[in-house]
């Protein structure tokens, strides 16, 4: 994993719509015509399945993490390239990589269990090694292993007796195995020179033909990190992709193909992302692949919440498992899963077939929506028993959702709805509220989208403020060459009582701010709302309410001139 975004997408001349083949595909280069309704009816499954698990697995689980007796930083299934480990080296690896625990019916139930309604399985990572029997090339888990086993195909065949849907990973354009596959970060064997091209078509697309024609049906083709990929090299995976009519794609193809969803990686976009499906991909530590020693485990409670607070803006979620080389998912993520699937157990209604809420912000949880029904997920039971929701509507019913036979009252005072809950919380973690209403929910907006803002100083019309109130996270602000201080600004159309921020700098190479401070105007003096030093991927932050019209970033320290994809301030409601 780690896609560090480029505005390949953003930028394409002519972004080639992947749809796979629900008409005939044309030449490589022209984009297949698919209606709304077909893509919604090729869609439908995804958008309502929202839960979905994330499989690495390969031989990067045999060193865990350590080579040569150091501990090499970042993900494990990166070694390869972090450890600059020679081709040669590396290549010794698969006679150590026996699972001989490996069971794909184990794994299959665990994800059921979990709540999962599909599993996305890495088949061949950046390391150049096969999960799966492979003409194309020899280093694959059946001809360099002692194990001998298609562990694709056992997998696909559990899914198939079980019931559950199978989608494939694939690293179409990094390749360090292969020579002329592409290196992220620069090639560091001279066994890796070679074309680019000639890897792709020897290798690469050969590959992708056997994944999509040997393992039946396949929902999900996840590419990853186009580096090095042009429009022409992309165009020989297209015609492929007819060989499964119902395929879904990302957008990590490269070479302008925009693909089907977007995939937030690591992160939950603070509002969704307006006008586009999306699949925030994340660990539950800190690798995607196993390491022996990443023990930073997020909690059941965060998991959970993440669920609920994806859903909540219109995602899914594909959250991530490392197997070890021995063929087991390690026991932090099984428990994790498990607790997982007993909330799902009894609030899956309000996760499954949901489509995003209609609130920006809550600060007590978050609300998921089917219809005129609103799912409310409350993180934070109120002290006072009483819940306030920002909407008008009149409700037609409220019960509890763990248990139907409770009904929580409810009246409209003023612009919000009041509902009087019992004194406890059924769910310690997230309870839910079913809400009828009566009518379209009338929210109110972000005030800081879509607003024009002003920076201190910005480098050309393409990268000027507007770029971080504009909801999306393909572009952004940046500050002219050579600054490493500055200002952004923005200015809502009436006062607002603001107590959260969300931000993105972007990647960990794109987050430069060291230290800043939000002010908000009080009259003709700027005060402070708080200070900090560091930013990064995903900031997110409540603090002490204030009602303004007018705030700003005070960038104070920067290693570089200081970027901002999304700075979205969020009413304290």
């Amino acid at each position: 994993m780690t896609f560090h975004p480029t505005r390949w997408a953003a930028k394409a001349a002519l972004a080639i719509l992947v749809t796979a083949a629900v008409a005939p595909m044309a030449e490589a280069q022209s984009p297949p015509v698919e209606s709304k309704q077909q893509r919604d009816a090729r869609m439908k499954w995804w958008r309502e399945a929202r839960l979905g698990l994330f499989i690495h697995w390969g031989v990067y689980s045999v060193p865990a993490g350590t080579y040569d007796g150091k501990q090499i930083p970042s993900i494990g299934e990166w070694i390869m390239s972090n450890g600059k480990i020679p081709v040669a080296r590396y290549a010794e690896y698969p006679k150590q990589f026996n699972p001989v625990k490996f069971d794909a019916e184990s794994w299959v139930k665990l994800a059921q269990a979990a709540g999962m309604k599909y599993i996305v399985i890495t088949s061949k990572h950046h390391d150049g090694f096969a999960m799966f029997k492979s003409s194309a090339s020899p280093f694959n888990i059946v001809d360099a292993t002692p194990f001998k086993r298609d562990v694709i195909a056992e997998l696909a065949a559990a899914c198939k007796k079980h019931g559950m849907k199978l989608g494939l990973y694939y690293s179409q354009a990094q390749d360090w195995h292969h020579p002329g596959g592409a290196a992220m970060r620069g090639q560091w064997d001279k066994a890796q020179a070679g074309s680019m091209d000639e890897y792709i078509d020897k290798v690469a697309v050969p590959q992708v033909k056997e994944i999509l024609t040997k393992y039946g049906p396949i929902v999900e083709l996840w590419w990853d990190t186009p580096t090095g990929m042009t429009k022409e090299r992309a165009a020989k995976f297209l015609p492929l992709l007819k060989l499964q009519p119902h395929l879904i794609v990302n957008n990590r193809l490269g070479g302008g193909v925009e693909g089907d969803m977007s995939t937030p990686e690591q992160f939950i976009p603070a509002t969704g992302i307006p006008g586009k499906d999306f699949e925030v991909c994340m660990t539950m530590n800190d690798t995607w692949g196993f390491k022996s020693y990443d023990n930073n485990w997020k909690s059941a409670e965060d998991l959970i919440q993440k669920t609920a607070d994806i859903a909540s803006k219109g995602g899914n979620f594909l959250l991530n498992v490392g197997p070890t080389s021995e063929g087991l998912i390690p026991q932090p993520s099984v428990e994790r899963l498990e607790a997982m699937g007993k909330w799902i157990k009894v609030n899956g209604e309000s996760i499954y077939g949901t489509s995003a809420g209609p609130f920006s912000y809550l600060k007590w949880g978050r609300a998921t929506r089917k219809g005129q029904t609103l799912y409310l997920h409350v993180f934070h039971w109120p002290k006072d028993g009483v819940l306030r929701v920002p909407l008008k509507n009149q409700v037609k019913t409220a019960y509890l959702l763990s248990n139907p036979k409770v009904k929580v009252p409810a009246k409209v005072v003023g612009e919000r709805i009041e509902l009087k809950l019992p004194a406890t919380a059924p769910d310690a973690i997230d309870s839910v509220i079913a809400m009828q209403i009566e009518g379209e929910p009338a929210a109110i907006p972000v005030p800081s989208m879509g607003k024009s803002g002003a920076a201190s100083s910005s480098e050309g019309a393409e990268f000027g403020p507007a770029k971080a109130f504009d909801g999306s996270y393909e572009s952004h602000w940046q500050a002219a060459k050579g600054q490493k201080t500055g200002w952004l600004e923005v200015t809502f159309d009436k006062p607002a009582r603001i107590g959260h921020v969300n931000m993105v700098e972007g990647w960990e190479t794109q987050a430069f701010i060291r230290k800043y401070r939000l002010e908000y105007k009080d009259g003709d003096q700027w005060k402070t709302a708080f200070e900090g030093t560091r930013i990064g991927r995903a900031f997110s932050k409540s603090f002490g309410a204030v009602t303004a019209r007018s705030f700003r970033l005070v960038i104070l320290e920067a290693t570089d001139a200081p970027r901002m994809e999304e700075l979205q301030l969020m009413i304290d409601e």
